[in-house]
């Protein structure tokens, strides 16, 4: 079952009320292969390898010239209200794998690229590599939700969440809270 894009665009005003700062993380999300989702309690980063066991070290989908995985694609997170509304069959449709979801604000108006979250021990940077949603969410959330978060109007909103990078090691909880520095 997907929603239709009328459906998605009443959303907004409700996605873009979301809190500022101070956002409790929810559905820690592990990627330790393509396609693969375990949900944990807590996870640790690291600026070295950003979430050990996960497949960024090994299989990033973004690199630097030299072919290093690219830092700014460590963590992803993902706006709450978004994740309600477009996961709407929780049995069939898989997790869309991002590290966590918060029920913040993500827009760049609120997020430049460069700020700075801390959450639980760790701080995270507001990474430049812009998430505009792949043919998988296309897949797993249908058409409709893959051209609501790629429109033009709706890229300042960052509805397919940010990317960060990790800038200080630590250890977040679900429940932890995501505040801006």
């Amino acid at each position: 079952m997907y929603l239709t894009r009328a459906h998605l665009d009443h959303a907004i005003n409700d996605i873009l009320a979301a809190p500022k700062t101070g956002a409790a993380i929810s559905m820690l999300c592990l990627r330790p292969d393509i396609g693969e989702r375990l949900l944990v309690d807590e996870m640790s980063v690291t600026k070295a390898q950003g979430i050990p066991g996960e497949r960024w070290a090994t299989r990033p989908w973004v690199t630097l010239t030299d072919g290093r995985p690219h830092p700014g694609i460590q963590i992803s997170i993902l706006p709450k209200k978004v994740l309600d509304c477009v996961w709407v069959d929780r049995t069939h449709q898989i997790h869309p794998g991002d590290t966590f979801v918060a029920d913040m604000d993500m827009s760049e108006q609120n997020l430049p690229v460069g700020q700075l979250l801390s959450v639980g021990t760790a701080v995270l940077r507001v990474s430049d590599v812009f998430n505009d949603g792949c043919v998988k969410w296309k897949k797993r959330y249908g058409d409709a939700a893959f051209h609501w978060v790629r429109d033009p109007q709706n890229k300042p909103h960052r509805l397919r969440g940010i990317l960060c990078s990790v800038e200080k090691d630590g250890k977040f909880r679900t429940g932890d809270l995501l505040n801006k520095l």
